[in-house]
């Protein structure tokens, strides 16, 4: 593979743009993230943070741009089922809720993916769920169902159906906001360990000194644009837009630390 291969891009994002009635939630997103990076997108509520990551694969189809993710391309405004079954397949999303099937059990919840979406045998699958399972610590609870479960397990049962996946990117979307306190470190360590296996990763988070450590790019969102990208010491010691400043800020006294 030559150099200009191996700078490609493996996920190229341009221009996405999305409404939902009247409001324009996503006005012309684009963004790169490389093979093995973890790229961090920030903003305040309402910025467009989660419709970004959920235009990417497809659970939520925008209006307008493209989206390029290991050799398929999909045009957002007129997509053919095929290309979009296509770059789903490289994906797993991660969600703020878990999501879940409640009357499965753990190991189940991870194999279905495996047996529906991949087409894998269940023996295959079975073997795959369980080392993704024990990879988060969670071989002592495959026959739980999602309700015996704490929200931290709950979300670990989550991150070990992605990984089981073998996607070529991971989309996280606020994968602590719904953990009581004392439960965010333990997931936010978890992903770290995602992300010293050099899988590829976009995660929006408001966990800011989680963010600084684990990112390699960060980009800041706001009025559903990017209003400033760069390395994490570029936007949380040197940002260039009052906007970025403005929305650091609230954070600089207030963050608390988790041991990650």
């Amino acid at each position: 593979m030559n150099e200009s291969e191996n700078n490609k891009a493996l996920l190229k994002i341009s221009n996405i743009k999305k409404k939902f009635g009247q409001n324009e939630i996503l006005k012309g997103v684009s963004l790169e993230v490389n093979k093995g990076e973890v790229a961090v997108i920030l903003g305040p509520s309402g910025s467009g943070k989660t419709t970004l990551l959920r235009t990417i694969n497809f659970l939520e189809k925008a209006d307008y741009g493209t989206i390029e993710l290991g050799g398929i391309s999909v045009d957002s405004a007129k997509p053919s089922k095929k290309s979009v079954f296509e770059l789903t397949k490289k994906t797993a999303f991660v969600f703020q809720n878990y999501n879940l099937i409640s009357n499965m059990t753990v190991l189940e919840n991870v194999m279905v993916g495996l047996t529906i979406v991949r087409h894998i045998n269940k023996k295959d699958a079975e073997k795959i769920a369980r080392e993704s399972l024990e990879w988060v610590n969670l071989s002592n609870r495959l026959d739980y169902y999602p309700s015996k479960l704490s929200g931290g397990q709950q979300q670990r049962v989550g991150i070990a159906r992605a990984i089981a996946l073998n996607p070529d990117v991971i989309l996280f979307d606020e994968p602590t906001s719904a953990l009581d306190p004392e439960l965010v470190g333990e997931i936010l360590q978890l992903i770290k360990k995602v992300a010293e296996r050099k899988i590829t990763m976009i995660i929006v988070t408001h966990e800011m000194n989680f963010a600084k450590e684990v990112a390699d790019r960060v980009y800041f969102m706001d009025g559903g644009v990017v209003v400033e990208q760069g390395t994490p010491d570029e936007i949380f010691f040197r940002p260039k837009e009052e906007r970025t400043r403005n929305f650091l800020s609230r954070f600089v006294s207030l963050e608390p630390e988790y041991n990650i």
